[in-house]
């Protein structure tokens, strides 16, 4: 179970994931060891799922982002799924409700970058039956983070 305590603990070190556990145990009141004790808790259980660096995409080749709508036939949707799922380019993809299947989110370095992957790797694939893609122009807010009820910043 997590407990406010838990939730303060990730709502910092989502903030901070580089935050030392001298500062972690001060936040919440607890300390050094039971603030551990809490961290690895939280990471053996999945609540915490990774330590990441946040890489600036302009830095990297990666300032084109779209969103590509994909409708999918039932037979090969898996191997499809994995296909996608396995490529860098592909930020994350959702299976959702509506008229299109999945909805995909490709970090890219130009709309050439965008054409080659949807021409070679996307719309090859048998159980892609159609795409729509819409561009960003421009990215007023983008983060992994999600909103934690019950900490001291929600």
């Amino acid at each position: 179970m997590i407990d406010a305590i838990d939730r303060k603990i990730c709502a910092l070190l989502q903030d901070n994931a580089r935050a030392s556990s001298t500062e972690v145990a001060q936040a919440v009141s607890l300390s050094v060891s039971a603030a551990n004790e809490r961290i690895r808790r939280l990471s053996s259980s999945g609540a915490i799922r990774g330590w990441h660096a946040s890489l600036s995409p302009d830095l990297f080749g990666a300032s084109f982002c779209a969103f590509v709508l994909i409708d999918m036939d039932f037979d090969g949707e898996a191997e499809a799924v994995a296909e996608l799922s396995a490529r860098q380019e592909v930020q994350e993809l959702h299976h959702v409700s509506g008229p299109h299947s999945y909805l995909m989110k490709l970090r890219l370095a130009d709309t050439k970058a965008l054409q080659s992957f949807l021409t070679e790797v996307v719309k090859p694939l048998p159980a892609v039956s159609r795409t729509e893609t819409i561009i960003a122009l421009d990215t007023a807010k983008e983060t992994p983070a999600i909103a934690l009820r019950g900490s001291a910043d929600a």
